[in-house]
């Protein structure tokens, strides 16, 4: 009789570890979560015993010290310093990420959106967020009247931590299963040289604050609209790039629909791209996605620590998130039951990752 195949597992610290959703990773992949070695176990508590020792105290739970050890190929040091650079920029990003995510306020964005359109909006076929980038549109001239390059990345930067939680928290519950990347859609019809270059500034400082401070959130890459040559020059880029990364970047020219329909139901994608959605007020201004629903939302950790600041009690309005308020105790279950249904969750249902 064969073996039967070991139950995927997590080795978590209590002390850090306390997830409110799913955290065991769909298929096997090597060192994702449910599905390290030994030795990558034991690589997760040399990295956070030096950081530790480091003065470290925040953000040590094993999800986010393995995304670190993913990105660096499990080399310890290279972890550690990648991880210790996110700490130090974070306290110094405009005045403290924690600080900021709780008291930015992106007033400009529907102005800014008429001419750089960047949005979470719904969940492709795997569960994970859509987000969507428009950068045919871009007038840099236009938004340096409405805001700046400082505010947009700032919005940027909030918008990250709540892919982080609620976003995927939320999607991962639905899922039942954990779900740790997004789907991003690149729309790049309109692009030409001198739009590219007047934007080129803000795409590099939003690309090194996605690779240096948010590793590993890639799960699939879908240029479209992508002009006449850009393909030739992907190709000789990909060298140069890790084969795991190239495999998550699709280039499609102006017949992309059908490719896309197959990662994004109809249904989720908007209708300017070939889906069907057409939500009231746009979809680009919506952010729909489980994250709205009460069924799969709890308060972000973020919106726990404002809540015990301003000395509220333990029913936290998650209106801003679309539902109605809901108690801090009322959890998902990790790998249990399904909140409302009752059915069972699966953690280790297959999905492209």
């Amino acid at each position: 009789m064969a073996e039967a195949t070991a139950k995927p597992e997590l080795k978590t610290d209590p002390k850090y570890d306390d997830y409110d959703f799913p955290y065991i990773a769909p298929e096997p992949q090597p060192g994702h979560p449910g599905y390290t070695t030994p030795a990558q176990d034991a690589q997760v508590f040399q990295l956070r015993s030096m950081l530790e020792a480091a003065g470290v105290t925040e953000r040590l739970d094993t999800l986010t010290l393995l995304r670190f050890l993913r990105a660096r190929k499990f080399n310890v040091e290279l972890s550690k310093q990648m991880f210790l650079d996110c700490e130090k920029w974070r306290k110094e990003f405009g005045g403290g990420v924690d600080q900021l995510l709780q008291t930015f306020d992106y007033k400009e964005k529907p102005q800014v959106f008429e001419y750089y359109p960047q949005y979470y909006h719904k969940t492709d076929k795997d569960g994970r967020p859509v987000y969507i980038e428009q950068l045919g549109k871009v007038d840099i001239a236009a938004m340096d009247k409405i805001t700046s390059q400082e505010r947009m990345l700032q919005n940027l930067v909030c918008e990250y931590e709540k892919v982080a939680d609620p976003r995927l928290p939320a999607c991962s519950r639905k899922a039942g299963h954990l779900l740790e990347t997004c789907c991003t859609i690149m729309d790049l019809k309109g692009v030409g040289i001198s739009k590219a270059s007047s934007v080129y500034g803000y795409i590099q400082a939003a690309s090194g604050v996605s690779q240096n401070y948010y590793p590993e959130r890639l799960g699939k890459l879908y240029v479209i609209n992508a002009p006449w040559g850009f393909s030739g020059v992907f190709s000789f880029v990909k060298r140069f790039l890790d084969p795991v990364t190239v495999n998550k970047i699709h280039i499609l020219g102006s017949g992309y629909e059908k490719e896309l329909l197959a990662q994004v139901p109809a249904e989720n994608l908007p209708k300017a791209f070939g889906g069907t959605c057409d939500c009231p007020g746009g979809c680009m201004l919506s952010d729909a996605g489980p994250w709205q629903d009460p069924q799969w939302v709890r308060p972000a950790k973020w919106e726990k620590k404002q809540g015990a600041t301003d000395g509220a009690s333990d029913a936290i309005d998650t209106s801003a998130l679309g539902g109605a308020p809901v108690k801090t105790e009322e959890q998902a279950p990790l790998n249990g039951k399904a909140p409302e249904t009752g059915e069972e969750v699966t953690t280790g249902a297959p999905a492209t990752a």
